[in-house]
């Protein structure tokens, strides 16, 4: 399958040149090795992805210098490893580079994160940190890396200090038993599901049945904060109450903090045209980012889920980054678990918090849109994912369509719905007939009915 080559101008050359080596960037010359590329290859799969381009010589000066391959079938070799590298080819995408004036083809690569770890051709792992590609050295490393990635969870390491006892006889796991079908008893099942290994509990198995999980697992908790401020942090000065840390088994623990973070929520009064309101954060929005912050942390990092309520938002930090391929960017439509296992069995107890599996973050996103709030922000910091919920509203829906299609050029009712989360197809239909008497859009001629697409009015 050939390989797509794009004529850039001078301009997006300057514009590379511009750029520096970091994190997310590298730039080699067309005569590096294969074997030392996927160095680079397989640090930037096992971090969070990066452009890399091939054929961009640095002087000795510090400046860059366009030298690519005389033609495009030179570069086979180094191809040849990505194949090698991503053999279902959905973790990379590469083109050829050309620019008038410059000399040969720049091969530019963008390596996507992955889930697996990989290791370079001489059997070595590699991660990248800044513009350095660092090798992985020893066994706790390692495994460090493969609990980040979600390789491995942590939920399935196993607690010797913690009798068996503790949660094959707790009131949490006879209860639960009770709606097991087939009948079974604890001391049989737990082994079965992989909940207690060798005679030990698993990090899983104390977190979801035993009476005082924290008293083994002390930063399995939730701590909440209400500041009465604005600021972008929050201070001792600021602090309504002194933060709450809340316990409990998994299922307990995701039901008493929502709770408890809705009734702060609802403390908080903004100044309207009216006077005094209480804010509005919809529950469906705090039940499913804190649902998710206490299933998918990484119970490796020894510290608490963090709920810090302000005046004009919420945030939600979730120790660990985001596992495997997922990124902020398509956290709604990938799905990854972390901890399979807890995610599993709390979906087997009455009234689930994770009814929909794989959707909470999804009904989290429609519900602001239902209140005419903006979407959540997700924001992976070093060593944990943060969310933010503010309270500011969206632009009215005739704006919302217009930016729509200021990105994407056309709309219909299913687009319209989808940016503006009104649900009604009629609803849609009357704002499209406003903006059409207004002037502002127009029907694309030839579409009608089901298929009607409209656009901006093209300027004389």
């Amino acid at each position: 399958m050939p390989i797509d080559v794009v004529t850039v101008s001078a301009e997006d050359r300057d514009r590379i040149f511009a750029r520096h080596e970091g994190h997310f960037l590298d730039m080699k010359s067309a005569l590096i090795l294969p074997a030392s590329l996927t160095k680079t290859i397989c640090a930037f799969a096992n971090a969070d992805g990066g452009e890399l381009f091939v054929g961009i010589d640095e002087d000795g000066d510090g400046t860059w210098r366009w030298n690519g391959f005389a033609k495009p079938e030179d570069a086979n070799a180094h191809l040849q490893v990505f194949e090698e590298f991503f053999p279902l080819g959905g973790d990379f995408r590469y083109e050829f580079l050309e620019c008038p004036g410059e000399t040969g083809f720049v091969l530019h690569a963008t390596i996507l994160k992955v889930g697996p770890v990989k290791s370079a051709s001489n059997g070595k792992v590699y991660v990248r940190r800044g513009a350095q590609n660092l090798s992985i050295v020893g066994p706790e490393p390692l495994r460090a890396l493969q609990l980040a990635k979600g390789v491995i969870s942590h939920e399935d390491s196993t607690l010797a200090s913690v009798p068996v006892a503790d949660v094959t006889n707790s009131e949490r796991i006879i209860e639960f038993m009770l709606d097991v079908v087939p009948n079974a008893n604890p001391e049989q099942w737990l082994p079965k599901q992989r909940l207690v290994v060798d005679g030990k509990p698993t990090v899983a198995s104390v977190l979801l049945f035993a009476d005082a999980p924290q008293a083994y697992l002390p930063k399995a908790a939730v701590k909440l904060y209400r500041y009465k401020t604005t600021a972008l942090e929050g201070t001792r000065e600021t602090l309504a109450f002194n933060p709450v840390t809340i316990e409990g088994t998994t299922y307990d623990l995701i039901y008493a903090a929502v709770a408890d973070t809705v009734a702060a929520v609802e403390q908080i009064q903004i100044m309207t045209d009216e006077g005094l309101m209480p804010v509005l954060y919809p529950h469906e929005s705090l039940h499913e980012i804190i649902t998710n912050a206490v299933l998918h942390r990484d119970y490796a990092v020894n510290d608490d889920v963090h709920v810090r309520v302000f005046d004009n938002r919420v945030e939600v930090e979730s120790p660990g980054r985001l596992p495997a391929h997922i990124t902020p960017s398509n956290i709604l439509a990938e799905r990854f678990a972390r901890n399979p296992k807890i995610v599993r069995m709390v979906n087997r107890f009455p009234d689930p918090p994770n009814k929909d599996v794989g959707e909470g973050l999804n009904t989290a996103f429609r519900a602001m849109r239902k209140l005419r709030l903006r979407d959540p922000q997700i924001i992976e910091r070093e060593n944990s994912v943060l969310v933010l919920i503010r309270h500011e509203t969206l632009a009215s829906p005739e704006q919302q369509i217009i930016e729509h299609l200021q990105r994407h050029g056309i709309i219909n009712n299913s687009s319209a719905r989808d940016a503006t989360g009104i649900e009604s197809e009629v609803k849609v239909r009357a704002l499209f007939k406003k903006l059409i008497s207004a002037g502002e859009i127009e029907q694309v001629p030839g579409t009608a009915r089901s298929t009607t697409v409209y656009r901006i009015p093209s300027k004389a």
